[in-house]
């Protein structure tokens, strides 16, 4: 698969290259360095009533093209921490300079200090009205964004990037691999909730289970106590009957013998009447 690309060539000063090329710096224009000059001659000429306030920063131009070239020479030789050191000292001899600025976020990409290098583009992109200079800084923005796999962000910078150049086909390319990415990642986090939300269900139903086969642990236990607990009553009451000489059972034996025996007398006293009035009425036919 084809793979992101950076526009990570360095820049030359002052110039206006196209995509894939590097022009040469101009030539200082005269008319320019006249009138530099005579600013400098017409200052010196005014007297200073009050003490001066402290200079602005100075552009030093011949430093920042100097150091532009030396970073340019050690970032083709992909020596990045030195060229990073050249391209700072072009940003110190002019803060305002796109390119410098633009190098060294190339400078910091190649050493993984995304965000210090995302900085660096932004400036670049505000000091210079150039849209391709702006588009290749947002496409660098966008290269980053992948890296960090935010790919909605990068989205957005490849658009701003296409919006300054719409016909760079590297940024179209980039720009519809982040959108899958996106759809990919965005499908993969829905898969994870969904196993996250079945992983919590399956956890509240073994929870569950286990919570009833504690309580069930818990009846048997306390059923098989009440056992283990009137044993001793029934054991109790068995040796209290066997020390009062009889069972329930022995004493309703009893009982039941001393009725039949009740009967039987009952039956022989009504008999033995019976037949003492019959001798009587014999008696009496006499």
């Amino acid at each position: 698969m084809k793979k992101i690309v950076l526009y990570s060539f360095p820049l030359m000063m002052l110039l206006c290259f196209p995509s894939a090329t590097v022009a040469q710096l101009p030539k200082p224009d005269p008319d320019q360095l006249r009138q530099q000059a005579e600013q400098q001659a017409e200052q010196k000429q005014q007297p200073q009533a009050v003490a001066a306030a402290p200079d602005e920063h100075k552009v030093n131009p011949k430093q920042e093209r100097n150091s532009v070239r030396g970073g340019n020479k050690l970032y083709n030789q992909e020596k990045y921490v030195e060229s990073e050191i050249e391209y700072r000292k072009a940003v110190d001899a002019n803060p305002d300079s796109p390119l410098a600025a633009y190098n060294l976020g190339n400078s910091l990409f190649r050493q993984q200090k995304y965000n210090d290098a995302r900085a660096e583009y932004k400036n670049a992109i505000g000091t210079t009205d150039d849209p391709v200079l702006q588009a290749k800084a947002w496409h660098n923005m966008g290269n980053i964004s992948m890296q960090e796999q935010n790919y909605a962000q990068s989205i957005e910078e490849y658009k701003n990037a296409l919006r300054r150049n719409p016909n760079d086909d590297e940024t179209r390319y980039n720009l519809r691999l982040a959108q899958l990415l996106l759809k990919k990642q965005q499908q993969e986090q829905q898969q994870q909730d969904q196993d996250q939300q079945q992983d919590q269900q399956q956890q509240q139903q073994q929870n569950q289970q286990q919570e009833q086969q504690d309580n069930q642990q818990q009846e048997n236990k306390q059923d098989n106590q009440d056992k283990q607990d009137q044993q001793p009553e029934q054991q109790q009451q068995q040796q209290q009957q066997q020390q009062g000489g009889m069972s329930k059972e022995n004493a309703q034996q009893i009982l039941d013998a001393m009725q039949e025996d009740e009967r039987d007398t009952q039956e022989k006293v009504q008999k033995a009447l019976m037949q003492q009035q019959q001798r009587k009425k014999t008696d009496k036919e006499w």
